[in-house]
């Protein structure tokens, strides 16, 4: 017998669209950079594996890894140490088990509509009730507080935040963060605040919640801002009986991070001008993205403040599964808005951590699809998407 929770479980609407893909496809749904590690980090790992650094290392993390990222946020909240940061196999693993060891049986959890994929199934794992708050594109994809506020009941757990936000590129500007803090502090209620995009930004700094609220658990990762997705190594930053906690799921879950991996990343905090770099390059690529978007007939775009993502809403006769298996014929890969909630319905997500060639090709034939479907009674052909290749391995697809 196999358990409810694994039956329930889906797999996202992004990796079955990379699942999909015919060979050579022009890859726009990706959800990581396109950049290669900063090579005093590539050299770093060589070297802590050949100086033997192969071994089990502490549950939450190497001490000196531990201690620099703690410096890190002792900006945002001087009386940040050593203990509030647990060092985790990805952001995603740290997602899962703040949600267990956060979550109760009938718990109600906050979740952003749209919203990153794993959030909701997350809650539901653990026993919870995922209850979606509205980021609408008419107010920027921001959350309204007042909104949270009638969400909330006595059942009501934690609210899940994501700033700069996966699917939207939308950044919460310092009002929302206070409130938002705000009304946690007032009603109990945890944050956990997925910060994961926070050096990718555009029109000024992220403002994180550590430092906002007591009850702040920050989820962060070295994927984004090192290019280092593969090597699945992340930290959360929380208040120090709560990371106790967490780090007892942690540690049922994988023991301990890997060692040569946090010997590597501590050597990529040591200078920030390759990430700096890489957001210059993401900044002239959103340029290039907003700019053909805003001529195609049929497509409207919010420009992404934060992330490397574009996500334009059409008004097409079609669903966004349909555009984007559409797309998919034609060989370019995107994301279906409505993978990310209901709101995301109409839109489409695109990266553009792509090269500026692959934009181009593929901005251009999602033109051609759009001059299509924006004819007088075009809708876009349902056709079942042909299963993937034989032998094709599911885990090699990336969830973000």
């Amino acid at each position: 017998m196999v358990a409810r929770r694994a039956l329930e479980a889906q797999i996202s609407g992004i990796r079955k669209m990379f699942e999909a893909a015919p060979p050579r496809s022009i890859n726009l749904g990706l959800g990581e950079p396109d950049f290669d590690p900063p090579a005093e980090v590539v050299e770093a790992l060589c070297r802590a594996v050949h100086e033997g650094k192969n071994h089990y290392g502490p549950s939450a993390g190497i001490p000196a890894l531990r201690e620099r990222l703690a410096d890190r946020y002792r900006e945002r909240e001087p009386a940040t140490d050593r203990e509030n940061v647990l060092v985790t196999a990805s952001g995603t693993e740290g997602l899962m088990a703040t949600a267990l060891a956060l979550y109760d049986p009938g718990d109600e959890v906050l979740v952003p509509n749209p919203g990153f994929v794993l959030y909701g199934p997350h809650a539901r794992l653990a026993g919870a009730v995922p209850v979606p708050y509205s980021l609408p594109r008419e107010r920027g994809f921001l959350p309204d507080l007042g909104e949270l506020e009638r969400l909330i009941t006595p059942h009501t757990r934690a609210i899940v935040v994501n700033s700069p936000s996966n699917p939207t590129g939308a950044v919460f500007p310092k009002a929302i963060v206070d409130g938002i803090a705000s009304l946690a502090d007032h009603h109990n209620l945890t944050i956990v605040s997925d910060e994961v995009y926070e050096e990718i930004v555009y029109d000024g700094p992220a403002v994180s919640f550590w430092g906002r609220s007591d009850r702040a658990v920050i989820i962060n990762s070295f994927s984004k801002m090192l290019a280092t997705t593969g090597w699945r190594i992340g930290y959360i930053v929380a208040p120090r009986q709560l990371a106790v906690e967490i780090n007892k799921i942690h540690y049922h879950i994988m023991a301990c991070p890997p060692t040569p991996a946090q010997t590597a990343v501590l050597a990529g905090l040591e200078s920030d001008e390759p990430t700096k770099k890489m957001v210059a390059e993401f900044r002239q690529r959103r340029a290039l993205v907003v700019d053909a978007l805003a001529a195609i007939p049929g497509l409207s775009t919010v420009p992404p403040a934060g992330a490397f993502y574009a996500f334009p809403r059409f008004d097409w006769r079609a669903s966004s599964t349909e555009v984007a298996q559409a797309l998919l014929r034609r060989g370019l890969i995107t994301t279906p808005g409505d993978a990310f909630g209901s709101l995301g319905a109409s839109h489409l997500r695109l990266s553009f951590a792509a090269s500026r060639d692959d934009l181009r090709r593929g901005l251009a034939l999602l033109a051609e699809v759009g001059r299509e479907l924006s004819e007088p009674g075009a809708r876009a052909p349902v056709r079942p998407t042909p299963p993937p290749p034989r032998g094709r391995a599911a885990g090699t697809v990336p969830s973000s």
